[in-house]
């Protein structure tokens, strides 16, 4: 079994998020690098998959230097070895570029699963793990909240659906899945595993051509914060119809 993770390099939850004046970088100073946690959950079920199956656990990552940490993490948590493709314009792609370049590198190497987690905390477009399934024509389950492996040509996957509604599907090798976040508890990284990354292997890809998709980034900008306080006033009908009319029709909570 073939299991390759996906894993993003993203500004931790906490950290400081400033624009550059061209209004579309971040200020990196001040910024904590970590691995995009919803795939940390995919990392786990791959190695969990990988105990049950004796398989081989690959992780990929694309982006700048820095992202090579993400790899040593992973690695550190029980991953076979890495993928790491250098872009340096990776903030600036859209979903379908970021998922062709991607899938142009692991093509070849022929994976029974691809694992991401449902989306990722800076961008949050939650379409990269099902344009790979589409790019390697792989059958797909999103957000995953289970895995069985049935024999070597089939995986039992639990999906979330609306209203606390699940349901197990099964899916054909090779399949691309996108992890929905509490499917497990990912482990932490133990000296042992510190101490063996490096006797892993990480091959390295550069990928920083323009696949000139018609995707533009023209501006970022931070939300601003408002706040608007409204007094209601007259007889206890009008304030109830008035109250009705804002919680139904502005803010939309009925």
């Amino acid at each position: 079994m073939k299991i390759c993770v996906l894993i993003k390099q993203v500004a931790s939850e906490d950290s400081p998020l400033l624009l550059n004046e061209d209004k579309i970088s971040l200020n990196q100073d001040g910024i904590n690098l970590v691995s995009n946690e919803p795939d940390t959950y995919a990392l786990e079920e791959a190695l969990q998959i990988k105990e049950k199956s004796d398989g081989e656990v690959v992780v990929c990552s694309l982006g700048d230097e820095s992202a090579r940490q993400v790899i040593k993490d992973a690695l550190a948590k029980g991953a076979d070895r890495g993928i790491f493709i250098s872009n340096e314009s990776i903030n600036y792609n859209d979903p379908l570029s970021v998922a062709k370049i991607i899938t142009e590198t692991i093509k070849s190497e022929n994976f029974d699963l691809v694992l991401s987690g449902l989306q990722s905390n800076d961008n949050g477009h939650s379409q990269v793990g099902i344009l790979i399934a589409e790019l390697l024509n792989t059958s797909h389950a999103s957000l995953v909240m289970g895995t069985e492996i049935l024999n070597d040509k089939s995986i039992k996957v639990k999906q979330e659906l609306e209203n606390g509604w699940f349901q197990w599907s099964e899916l054909d090798f090779p399949a691309s899945l996108t992890i929905q976040s509490g499917i497990n508890s990912p482990r932490y990284a133990t000296l042992k595993g510190i101490m063996s990354v490096k006797n892993k292997t990480v091959n390295s890809f550069d990928s920083s051509k323009d696949l000139a998709s018609g995707y533009n980034l023209s501006e970022r900008f931070v939300p601003q914060k408002t706040k608007e306080t409204v007094v209601i006033e007259g007889n206890a009908d009008d304030i109830a119809n008035n109250l009705a009319d804002i919680l139904k029709n502005k803010i939309k909570v009925i």
